[in-house]
């Protein structure tokens, strides 16, 4: 092991670290901005293109497409570092926003929207492999922190200033003022840009950010083997992953293909390829729940299942159940992303309590959360209940989820950063966009009843996925049984 020369940046605006900060958080605020800002204005969106039975495809579609682009961009960042893969992922995501703003039918938006998914979970695997290759172990929970802080900015203004563009002018400005962003984006992140590109596939822009050569893990927990995803090449990988793609897809809109029982017969075989397809991408046991890294994987699919399945529901059933606008609405996703900020500054304080007590307490949080959803939805107890509620599961999303990246990037060496990173967002899109699809079935299949009755069984679906992340956190941050 060799040893630095020079002492390691004790904080993420070090003169070294400083403008990689600045750009990579520049990203973080654009995704931010785009996710809450589609999330509220999709009632709207719609309503206009005459929509309403793919409504759920239009999030389902993004997440699937974000497997393909977290799939390549993990295999080429281990390849030749994160430079070239994040300038391609911006480029991709500006491209989806171009489409999806300028669409004139449901079909072209979800075009622009899995663009957007594309060139999305490719930057965020990039974000990813740049912190574990750029700074220290020891401020990863602070990097990880900040970036669930940078949605602060966008959660508080993002969600009101898209409803109220929607309402008085367009929504497709919404996606062409979120596409200036990108390039505003793109040009604070010149300088960062090119200390990545100058790092390449091995170097680091602060020196001594890591002294672990490249086939120990980083300030792995001890005694935990790091289970490596299977050996898969990148070609392989990436037709698994449009395979995965398709499943999801295919799951989506299986209520559009064939009317009827098949439909669920369609549903079900689409959740079997899923499932076989995307063992492969996953470390080995994750499907399985087993302890140590396995478990902190699949915990992430899990409780972005619950939450995210929750919360595309959230303001159409605020706009159609009690008329709010698009812009008071879109209130219920500040608060949910405030509390989650909240939760990710305290857990960077909590270094001390162990992570399966941390993520089970908010995995507990957003349980909490999604039974709110339900007694509003069942016993009409009103907006301010339903806004409670969410303040509670957006701050145990922001315990979680940074501690759940930690972990990840701990139990990985420098060599399975990039595919476990990647393990990790699959993950991620797969229990979000399964969640979505399955949900968007079953609020679909009652609508003859119509009223609460299709969010009661919507929130139904996140409620199990809430339950299993409860349980698999438990797992998750705990040493393997060593083997003979």
């Amino acid at each position: 092991m060799t040893t630095s020369t020079t002492a390691e940046p004790t904080s993420i605006l070090d003169p070294r670290l400083r403008w990689t900060t600045v750009g990579a958080l520049s990203m973080v605020l654009l995704a931010a901005f785009e996710a809450m800002a589609v999330t509220t204005i999709m009632p709207a969106v719609s309503r206009d293109l005459d929509g309403a039975a793919l409504y759920s495809v239009a999030f389902s579609a993004t997440l699937a497409a974000s497997i393909v682009g977290m799939v390549v961009a993990g295999r080429w960042s281990d390849r030749s570092g994160p430079g070239a893969p994040l300038v391609t992922a911006v480029g991709t995501f500006f491209a989806g926003l171009l489409a999806a703003g300028l669409a004139t039918s449901m079909e072209t938006f979800i075009v622009g929207r899995f663009l957007q998914g594309l060139g999305g979970g490719a930057l965020t695997v990039c974000l990813y492999v740049v912190v574990a290759r750029l700074y220290p172990p020891a401020l990863h929970p602070k990097v990880f922190g900040a970036f669930a802080a940078a949605w602060v900015i966008p959660s508080m203004v993002g969600p009101f200033v898209a409803g109220v563009v929607a309402d008085q002018l367009s929504w497709h400005w919404v996606f062409l003022g979120v596409a200036a962003l990108v390039l505003l984006a793109l040009a604070s992140m010149a300088s960062a840009l090119r200390e990545i590109l100058r790092a390449g596939a091995g170097g680091t822009v602060a020196e001594g950010a890591t002294d672990a050569p490249a086939d120990e893990p980083v300030d792995a927990p001890a005694d935990e083997p790091a289970p490596a995803p299977p050996a898969v090449r990148s070609g392989v990988a990436v037709l698994l992953a449009l395979v995965v793609a398709g499943g999801l897809i295919a799951l989506g809109t299986s209520a559009e293909v064939i009317e009827g029982h098949a439909s669920w017969l369609m549903a079900a075989a689409a959740v079997a390829v899923v499932v076989v397809a995307v063992r492969p991408l996953l470390p080995r046991g994750t499907l399985l729940a087993r302890p140590g890294l396995p478990a902190t994987i699949l915990v992430r699919g899990t409780i972005a299942a619950a939450y995210f399945g929750t919360e595309v529901y959230l303001p159409l059933m605020l706009q159609r159940e009690y008329e709010l606008s698009s812009s008071r609405a879109g209130l219920i996703l500040t608060v949910g992303a405030l509390s989650w900020a909240t939760g990710s500054n305290l857990q960077a304080r909590l270094t001390h309590v162990a992570p399966q007590r941390i993520l089970t307490a908010g995995a507990t949080m957003v349980l909490t959360g999604i039974t709110v959803q339900i007694a509003t939805a069942a016993a009409d107890l009103g907006p301010w209940v339903a806004m409670a509620g969410w303040l509670v599961a957006g701050l145990g999303m922001g315990t979680s989820f940074p501690r759940i990246t930690t972990l990840v990037l701990a139990y990985s060496t420098r060599a399975e950063q990039g595919a476990n990173s990647s393990a990790l967002s699959i993950s991620d899109a797969v229990g979000g966009a399964s969640s979505t699809a399955i949900a968007g079935l079953v609020f679909g299949a009652l609508a003859f009843v119509g009223g609460t009755q299709q969010f009661l069984g919507g929130f139904g679906v996140a409620l199990v996925a809430a339950l299993a992340s409860v349980l698999v956190a438990r797992r998750a941050g705990r040493p393997a049984r060593a083997r003979p």
